[in-house]
């Protein structure tokens, strides 16, 4: 169980870090999505997006 001095810096680091807090936020919801909601379709929409997503980051 979280103490309170735990929960406290757990708060100042995300505080510290929201770009990094929010990119591990979003991956999670981006990763259940998959897993336990998807579609087929949404799977196929998804894999252009990711192949598009990768030629831009080979890209930069």
């Amino acid at each position: 169980m979280e103490t309170a001095k735990q929960t406290e810096a757990n708060k100042k680091w995300q505080e510290k870090n929201r770009e990094h807090t929010r990119y591990l936020r979003n991956r999670s919801t981006a990763r259940n999505f998959i897993k336990k909601q998807a579609t087929d379709e949404d799977i196929q929409e998804l894999e252009i997006l990711i192949i598009s997503r990768k030629k831009e980051l080979k890209n930069l």
